[in-house]
């Protein structure tokens, strides 16, 4: 049963709280705490229970927690309440920035620029990202697509400051966006392949804009405390994006009964999307650094994160 909004905070922060006061050496036996969303390769990992098998040798089990988007997931790592998740690009450069020391890359996965994208109604004015000027664009505050829109207004020559920005949620954000209370909607897989429609139109993907990443990040606790663990979960992540790359029917039927989305649009999604665990190196610290620089010269975030220091090695 997912945990209404509220509760969860509520939820989140208790947890926090034991998990601070309990230091992770005291409890070694202690199971691996994984954030997941329903569509990402971690959920794939939890419906196969790979990593279950693969920790019973040390007495260790896995407990599951659901989130909404990345942003979320992370303020739960940072807390102490959980220890490992899943997320695109950009929330862990907003979440270092708040908290410099708290997160650890594990990993990342291919590009998928052709999985986010803006929509904007069929019968609107709205042509080329020029005409974005003044508009009411909805976007997930502090996700990948935050990232994805601000450097598609560079393209455009345009910033922040020259759109109206509305935070929200992706269900929050399809209602307002399918009612015409909204001029576009910067939003990702599979919420885009499934909001696609006769009424809509996509003004651009991420296709020569950003690259669109997933990473697997840990906490700095975790990583330390339990750095004995970090190359079976890698493990049993790399086996897991290699079944998704076999069964794409099968990805595809568990992320539409997660999700609630139809089966075709999951699908379509999901052919858009390279399933493939590496390592992080240092083209891809670049990378993540270069992000981190552009959204604080944006004055996107407070402080200017040194990814190097929060890589897994």
């Amino acid at each position: 049963m997912s945990i209404p909004v509220l509760n969860r905070r509520f939820f989140l922060s208790a947890a926090a709280i034991t998990a601070l006061q309990t230091p992770w050496r005291a409890r070694a036996s202690a199971p691996v705490r994984i954030g997941y969303q329903r569509y990402s390769t971690l959920i794939l990992l939890k419906h196969l229970g790979l990593l279950e098998k693969m920790l019973a040798s040390r007495n260790v089990s896995v407990e599951w927690s659901e989130f909404v988007a990345g942003p979320q997931l992370l303020q739960a790592i940072s807390a102490g309440a959980i220890d490992l998740g899943q997320t695109g690009d950009a929330p862990p450069v907003f979440a270092a920035a708040a908290q410099s020391d708290g997160l650890i890359y594990l990993g990342y996965e291919p590009p998928a620029p052709d999985a986010e994208a803006l929509l904007v109604r069929k019968d609107s004015p709205i042509q080329t990202l020029a005409d974005l000027r003044g508009k009411r664009v909805a976007l997930n505050r502090g996700s990948n697509v935050h990232w994805f829109l601000l450097q598609a207004l560079k393209h455009a020559g345009l910033s922040f400051t020259d759109i109206h920005p509305t935070y929200l949620t992706p269900p929050a954000a399809r209602a307002a966006f399918e009612s015409g209370r909204l001029d576009a909607w910067a939003i990702w897989d599979p919420y885009f392949s499934s909001a696609l429609s006769s009424d809509t139109r996509i003004l651009t993907t991420a296709e020569g804009i950003v690259e669109n990443r997933e990473f697997f990040l840990t906490s700095h606790g975790f990583g330390t405390e339990r750095s004995d663990l970090l190359p079976i979960i890698a493990e049993a992540i790399a086996k897991t994006d290699e079944w998704a790359m076999a069964h794409p029917d099968d990805v595809a039927t568990i992320f539409a009964k997660e999700t609630g989305l139809p089966f075709d649009a999951v699908r379509r999604a999901v052919s858009s999307r390279h399933f493939s665990f590496h390592r992080m190196d240092e083209g891809m610290i670049e990378e993540q650094q270069h992000l981190a620089d552009s959204l604080f010269d944006a004055k996107l975030i407070p402080a200017r994160p040194e990814i190097v220091k929060a890589v897994w090695h």
